[in-house]
């Protein structure tokens, strides 16, 4: 059995590690396939199993993922632009979204979820188009980019609060969903003074 359980783990390190070379797959689908190989059902002894539904861990690497990429940005935008309605929601950004990140980090770390390391490729396009944009035109795509970005954070959070099966992602959204609420309203104040 020990020699099994030691096959099984080299043949998930080789997979980690071509997953980790193949540009392809991005680091949101790397977790995902990760989690996917932890199935309680058939894979604990190699992998220590995970603690949630197939679903729920989906819905952690989607909310890590989306996370990062709120700091991410907001960091960004606190090195271009230059108005101070702008650099004060972006301080907000890398704020709330930083403290959501590490506390689903922690849930995640209890429940062996793995989640991504950095943001998906379509974040990452969307974060090298921007900071290819100076004044006016950053600060327009970085606003629309929020509005866009928390209206789908907030369906993500809302549908977590609801369906997670999982007590503690289910609390997360449910705790989160206010905030990201608040962050839209306040992008949306932005982006209405910006026509």
């Amino acid at each position: 059995m020990k020699k099994l359980s030691y096959a099984i783990m080299l043949a998930l390190a080789a997979y980690a590690f071509q997953s980790c070379n193949n540009a392809q797959k991005d680091a949101k689908q790397t977790a995902d396939s990760l989690n996917k190989t932890k199935d309680t059902t058939s894979n604990t002894a190699a992998t220590g199993g995970i603690g949630v539904t197939a679903d729920d861990a989906k819905f952690a690497t989607s909310a890590a993922n989306g996370g990062m990429a709120e700091v991410a940005l907001g960091k960004l935008a606190l090195s271009k632009s230059t108005d101070a309605t702008i650099k004060n929601f972006a301080t907000m950004m890398v704020t709330d979204h930083g403290k959501a990140n590490d506390e689903l980090a922690a849930i995640a770390k209890t429940k062996n979820i793995t989640l991504p390391a950095t943001i998906d490729a379509d974040h990452q396009k969307k974060l090298d188009d921007l900071a290819k944009l100076t004044r006016k035109d950053f600060d327009k795509a970085y606003v629309d980019a929020m509005v866009d970005g928390h209206k789908k954070t907030l369906d993500l959070m809302q549908d977590a609060a609801k369906n997670c099966k999982d007590a503690d992602l289910k609390a997360f959204a449910a705790k989160t969903a206010p905030t990201v609420q608040m962050h839209l309203d306040a992008i949306n104040k932005i982006h209405d003074a910006m026509k």
